[in-house]
């Protein structure tokens, strides 16, 4: 079995991209941070460190400081799969992030989107 080309894309290469999403939603890249951050147990020194290392998407989950166990509340459709069904656990982390980063530029709120 092949691995999914995003598992060997840098994060870095991708941030942009979540935070133009954001910010063009009138949102902004510390909102971006905090949503990262609070999915990975990244500090946002560690986050940073990360982007600037080029961090695989592979290392990067693998090597988060602590998954937030409350990320499994986190259920609904990201590019057109239901984030909950999505089997290979790599790639449930990524469609994590990516309907966090979704429901920010909705307009939810940000203790909503933590699942506060």
């Amino acid at each position: 079995m092949t691995k999914h080309r995003i598992y060997a894309t840098s994060v870095a290469s991708v941030y942009p991209h979540y935070v133009a999403k954001a910010e063009k939603k009138g949102r902004t890249r510390a909102e971006v941070d905090r949503i990262i951050c609070w999915l990975t147990g990244h500090t946002p020194a560690s986050l940073e460190q990360a982007l600037a290392n080029g961090t695989s998407f592979e290392d990067f989950f693998a090597r988060a400081p602590a998954m937030n166990p409350a990320r499994t509340l986190i259920t609904g459709v990201v590019c057109g799969v239901r984030v909950e069904d999505v089997e290979e656990p790599l790639m449930r982390e990524i469609r994590y992030l990516d309907k966090l980063i979704d429901e920010l530029a909705r307009g939810k709120a940000m203790e909503k989107i933590l699942r506060g």
